[in-house]
C-alpha cells in the first residue's frame, strides 16, 4: 500500500496535500491507496456471493457495506463538527496567554485530521459504489441525507433540505447552486434503447444548462440510467423520494409535488419504453405522464423523450 509524504510531488490530490499538510508523524494512505482498496472490498464481496445460493441478496449485502462507509463519514463529520465549535469557541475567548494557544492549535489540527478522516471514508465508499455500478448496473444511493461528492462522483440531496435551501438561501451545502432539470420515467424503460436516449436527452440538458442540478425520485431502471448519468457527469443529484409509508398509493405523484417546488427550468420525462417489445403490453407511466402535465400547467418547459426519427 502507498502512502502521502511530506514531500509534495505532481501526482499528489487535493486529499493527499491535506493529508500531508497535517505533519502527522504517522503516514497517511493515498487517495489512490483508498480508491483501491474500496473498489477490491466491492470485488470480494460479489466474487465471494456471486453464482452462489446468497445471489438473491447479493445487492442487499454490497449496498450495505456502501451505506456503511457513508455512515462512517457522517459520523467523522459529526465529530468534526463537535472539533470546529470547540475551535470557534476558543478563537472568540482567546486570551493570547500560551495556554490558550496551545488549546488552540490542538483543536485547529483536530479539525483538519477530521476532515482528512471524512474524505477517507468518502473515497472509500465512493470507490466501491462506482465498482458496484460497473460490475451489476446497479446505481447506490444514499438511503437519508445528503451526500457530498468526491473526485469521483457528484453530490447528492435530499430534496426536502434542497427546498429549504432554495427558499431561504442559508446554507450553500444543500443548494442546488445552479438550474434544476427534473426527470421521470417509467421502471420499466431501461432497455438499450431507452438508455441512449436518456443519455442523449440529459446530455442536451447540461448543454442547455452547463450548471444544471437533476431532480429525480431514484426509483428503479429509468432514473437508475440517470443516476448513473450524474455520478459520470459529476452533476449534482437531488432526490424526492417516493414516501410510501406515508402517502401510499399517492406516493409517486407526491414526490412530482416535490419536483415541481425545487422550481426546474426543463422537466424530463419518458413514459413508456422506446423498445417496441418492452413496450408492448404496457400502459404510459402515469407518474410521469403527471410531471408532465404539471410541467405544462406550470408553464415549464417539458421535454418528452422520445426515439430518433426514422
Amino acid at each position: 500500500m502507498t502512502f502521502s509524504r511530506h514531500a509534495f510531488s505532481s501526482s499528489d490530490t487535493a486529499f493527499d496535500v491535506q493529508a500531508s499538510a497535517l505533519e502527522d508523524p504517522r503516514p497517511h494512505p493515498t487517495e489512490e491507496a483508498l480508491v483501491q482498496f474500496g473498489r477490491a472490498v466491492m470485488t470480494e464481496l460479489l466474487d465471494v456471493l456471486g453464482d452462489t445460493a446468497l445471489e438473491e441478496v447479493q445487492a442487499i449485502l454490497a449496498e450495505s457495506l456502501i451505506g456503511a462507509f457513508h455512515s462512517a463519514a457522517g459520523r467523522i463529520e459529526r465529530d468534526g463538527d463537535r472539533a470546529r465549535d470547540r475551535m470557534r469557541s476558543l478563537e472568540r475567548d482567546f486570551d493570547g496567554s500560551e495556554l490558550a494557544d496551545s488549546e488552540l492549535q490542538a483543536a485547529t489540527l483536530a479539525t483538519r485530521a477530521s476532515e482528512v478522516a471524512r474524505m477517507a471514508a468518502e473515497l472509500i465508499r465512493d470507490a466501491a459504489a462506482e465498482l458496484y455500478t460497473t460490475a451489476t448496473g446497479e446505481v447506490w444511493t444514499a438511503w437519508r441525507g445528503s451526500r457530498r461528492g468526491t473526485v469521483l462522483t457528484a453530490a447528492q440531496l435530499e430534496a426536502r433540505q434542497a427546498l429549504k435551501s432554495i427558499q431561504a438561501r442559508k446554507t450553500s451545502d444543500n443548494d442546488p447552486g445552479g438550474p434544476v432539470v427534473a426527470f421521470r420515467a417509467a421502471p420499466f424503460a431501461n432497455t438499450e434503447a431507452d438508455a441512449h436516449r436518456i443519455f442523449d436527452a440529459l446530455n442536451w440538458a447540461k448543454s442547455e444548462w452547463p450548471g444544471m442540478a437533476l431532480a429525480t425520485t431514484g426509483a428503479k431502471g429509468a432514473e437508475k440510467l440517470a443516476i448513473q448519468w450524474a455520478r459520470q457527469k459529476g452533476v449534482t443529484l437531488v432526490l424526492a423520494r417516493a414516501d410510501f409509508e406515508r402517502h401510499a398509493k399517492a406516493a409517486p405523484f407526491r414526490a412530482n409535488d416535490e419536483l415541481m417546488a425545487l422550481e426546474p427550468v426543463c422537466c424530463l420525462t419518458l413514459a413508456q419504453s422506446l423498445n417496441a417489445e418492452r413496450a408492448s403490453g404496457s400502459h404510459p407511466f402515469g407518474p410521469a405522464l403527471n410531471l408532465g402535465q404539471q410541467a405544462q400547467n406550470s408553464g415549464v418547459r417539458h421535454v418528452p423523450i422520445r426515439g430518433k426519427a426514422g
